[in-house]
């Protein structure tokens, strides 16, 4: 059976669950990392010797980066509808999924830290300053793009980068940043992704 190592309140854990739930994966969670078992214990490096949530062991099968994982979980598993064969629509699943990695995760880390997970946060109110006011730019791109789509973050179809927006959407609603901007498109994203038992399980749960 599929093993998924990490915390269930990781955004990164979250992506690889919800993933397995789209697919149908049995699978078994570990606990590691904040509140748990110390990520630098050696038998969680000799998993993921990056030493970060999550990691998997699939069958003797080990791999670390979230990224990594729900790509391998798509390819294995045959779902070209979350992953496709065709190499441009794939290039642009994997630049959004990768933008929100990247660009939106480094606008939303302080202000998450901080206001969620009640982290002190390096740099201190300076940080969740500029983290409160870059993360609402990055926003405004997904609603741009969803404006356009009108369905889902890459076009009609549901994809991985939309597991990985979801999440990302999902944290903004959920973290008590004060009044925020009004971006209708990508409430009615936030409600459409809710019809999905995964994103009810791993997403919209509570959990930002």
């Amino acid at each position: 059976m599929l093993k998924i190592l990490g915390r269930a309140n990781s955004i990164n854990v979250r992506k690889v669950l919800w993933t397995a739930e789209e697919i149908g994966i049995p699978f078994a969670r570990e606990d590691w990392g904040r509140g748990f078992r110390g990520l630098d214990d050696p038998e969680f490096l000799a998993r993921n010797p990056f030493g970060l949530v999550p990691a998997i062991d699939d069958d003797g099968f080990v791999l670390g980066e979230s990224h990594a994982i729900i790509r391998y979980l798509a390819a294995k598993h045959g779902r070209n509808d979350l992953l496709p064969t065709d190499v441009q629509k794939r290039a642009v699943v994997e630049a959004w999924m990768e933008w929100q990695g990247t660009e939106v995760s480094n606008a939303h880390r302080a202000a998450v830290l901080a206001l969620v997970f009640k982290l002190q946060v390096t740099g201190g109110q300076d940080a969740i300053n500029a983290s409160l006011a870059e993360w609402p730019k990055k926003m405004a791109v997904i609603e741009r793009q969803l404006e356009k789509t009108g369905a889902h973050i890459t076009g009609p179809d549901f994809t991985l980068a939309d597991i990985c927006i979801g999440l990302t959407v999902n944290r903004w609603f959920m973290t008590p940043t004060g009044e925020k901007p009004d971006f209708p498109a990508t409430l009615a994203y936030y409600d459409r992704l809710t019809e999905r038992p995964g994103f009810q399980e791993h997403g919209r749960n509570g959990l930002a």
